[in-house]
């Protein structure tokens, strides 16, 4: 296994108690439906698939990312920082789903986390495509050629601060032509407004 990802073994994490994630959805979704937010109902009936999220230039996405996860019924997984993952902060993002990356590497973390994928039947990785919160001028193509690896759907999910809503978009098989699915994927986010617009990068005309 290379150095740049640190894959979680298979363990129970937040996922495997639906107790738990009932009462952090309602204690979550609670707190932003007090706000003014509306989230989808259904959730994909996928079991597996790749989970776009864009329009990320806040912090305060993940707090909303955490409402609609919990309803999904899935093990979902994100990657994050591996500078992040030490100590005790470290064994909470893993109970929580969490996998290390070292995002200076360009190792093969996409063919280990096509690996994850064939080694579950249960299966939801979150991916914000732009890589990170700043502007950037297009979104990073690791999540698709994972979805592609994988054989499993991509799924945009939208965070609207416009309209304070948070939703579902068609989900996409992809078809091995980036160039040709990146539109379909990215129609999901036309008139949705980041937290931060100066730093969105998420705009249909913008492909990877």
């Amino acid at each position: 296994m290379n150095a740049d990802v640190c894959l979680p073994p298979q363990r129970k994490t937040v996922c495997s108690y639906p107790r738990v994630l009932r009462l952090i959805h309602g204690l979550f979704g609670g707190i932003f439906r007090l706000a003014g937010w509306q989230f989808a109902e259904s959730a994909p009936l996928e079991r597996k698939y790749v989970m776009v999220v864009a329009r990320h230039t806040s912090n305060w996405d993940f707090f909303v990312m955490v409402v609609l996860a919990a309803s999904l019924g899935r093990q979902v997984r994100f990657m994050g920082k591996h500078s992040l993952f030490i100590g005790p902060l470290g064994s909470l993002l893993r109970w929580l789903g969490g996998i290390a990356v070292e995002r200076s590497s360009q190792h093969n973390f996409v063919e280990q986390m096509v690996a994850q994928f064939a080694d579950t039947d249960d299966m939801v990785l979150i991916i914000a495509p732009e890589g990170t919160r700043k502007a950037v001028p297009c979104w990073k193509g690791g999540f698709y050629h994972i979805a592609l690896g994988a054989g499993v759907a991509v799924v945009p999910v939208y965070l609207d601060y416009g309209r304070k809503r948070a939703g579902f978009g068609e989900p996409c098989m992809p078809s091995g032509d980036l160039q040709s699915d990146l539109p379909r994927i990215q129609q999901c986010y036309a008139g949705v407004q980041a937290r931060h617009p100066e730093g969105d990068s998420s705009h249909p005309d913008k492909q990877a």
